[in-house]
């Protein structure tokens, strides 16, 4: 692992090491993957303006969110059956980010249960995502089992009502692994991914997000959700400003811009670009965080400098499981933070109120000159 020395050095390794339904599963994105390519092209069109000659001795990366101090800005995005990487799955994954002090989100559809990463990693700021599915009996069990393990928020994916086209899965006819289960499920729901319909669908994950998820939901949905719970709503898949000033309305206590990956629909925007404008449309009111394309300190930075209060990123992670599982979950969280912290005293900034909008721009800025 001393050889891999950057995010995309793991990403080539975890190429080679997975196996190809699980490869392709984690790597790819919707339709013709347009905005896949985009959520990283977009982060190179911007251009980062340093300030010197500024005390830099000494630098602080921590900050505080949703009241909880952690280490540095960054946190490791929800990603289903994160055992096909490696079998410690969400577990190395959720240690990793304990050991590092940064926010780990735990999907619903993983394959260690809420019960056992939070006996994994008992001091892990842990945040658990999840899916309203039609069985609105099944959700609240979902909610209460969070509150009781110790999660410190909700994350409510509001971008999937059901699964966008990914032909790789379509292609390979998805389905989990035999010898694997959704973990926070029992009986069929836990296992019925393994299995397939024939047709253009024929992927697994599709097959049970279709007939499971609530594909009625509405935003009264969200003061239902409100009612049932103790813990701060974050709402994940916002890609406009007027989604953000209605769940800003209703209360929510951030707003998470993501494309999901660019798993939905091709040609959405890269959620860098979306992020300025729901920035100033609602970052006055809740806290914003955004996904999609993160893989080096620079791109923390301007996710930072354009607004964001939290950057989070779910394949670097993977990458870092299917290279040594939880060690290779942790050299890629001291990888991005090393680099991020380097970025941070070359650009005249100690701490990371320090990070401000004119200090990143968009490459145009400098044609107009």
């Amino acid at each position: 692992m001393s050889e891999l020395v950057c995010v995309s050095d793991f990403e080539k390794e975890a190429f080679q090491n997975l196996p190809k339904n699980a490869r392709d599963y984690y790597r790819s994105g919707a339709g013709l993957e347009k905005t896949l390519s985009e959520n990283r092209n977009a982060f190179s069109e911007l251009r980062i303006r340093p300030r010197f000659m500024r005390n830099v001795k000494t630098r602080d990366l921590s900050t505080t969110v949703l009241g909880t101090k952690v280490s540095a800005p960054i946190g490791i995005a929800p990603t289903a059956m994160q055992r096909m990487a490696h079998p410690g799955g969400e577990c190395a994954n959720a240690k990793a980010a304990e050991f590092h002090d940064v926010v780990f989100t735990l999907s619903t559809i993983s394959t260690s249960s809420i019960e056992e990463v939070a006996k994994t990693a008992p001091n892990a700021v842990k945040w658990f995502q999840l899916y309203i599915y039609n069985d609105r009996k099944l959700t609240l069990q979902l909610t209460k089992r969070a509150e009781k393990a110790g999660f410190k928020a909700l994350v409510l994916t509001v971008d999937a009502p059901y699964f966008g086209i990914r032909l790789a899965d379509v292609r390979n006819k998805f389905t989990l692994p035999s010898h694997l289960r959704l973990a926070n499920f029992t009986e069929e729901l836990a296992t019925s991914v393994t299995s397939t319909t024939e047709g253009y669908s024929a992927s697994g994950i599709n097959d049970y997000v279709n007939r499971l998820f609530d594909a009625s939901l509405e935003w009264h949905d969200i003061e239902w959700l409100k009612s049932v719970t103790t813990l701060p709503i974050v709402l994940k898949g916002i890609l406009t400003p007027e989604d953000a000033i209605i769940g800003a309305d209703l209360g929510v206590s951030g707003i998470w811009v993501s494309n999901h990956g660019a798993r939905q629909v091709d040609t959405t925007p890269a959620s860098i670009e979306a992020l300025p404008e729901i920035v100033k449309a609602v970052g006055h009111r809740v806290e914003i965080y955004m996904d999609g394309g993160v893989r080096e300190g620079t791109d923390v930075f301007k996710a930072l400098a354009l607004g964001a209060k939290m950057v989070f990123f779910g394949r670097p992670a993977i990458w870092g499981l299917a290279n040594g599982g939880e060690e290779g979950v942790k050299r890629v969280l001291e990888i991005i933070k090393k680099e991020f912290d380097s970025v941070m005293g070359l650009t005249g900034c100690s701490t990371v109120k320090d990070i401000q909008r004119d200090m990143v721009v968009h490459k145009n800025y400098y044609s107009k000159m």
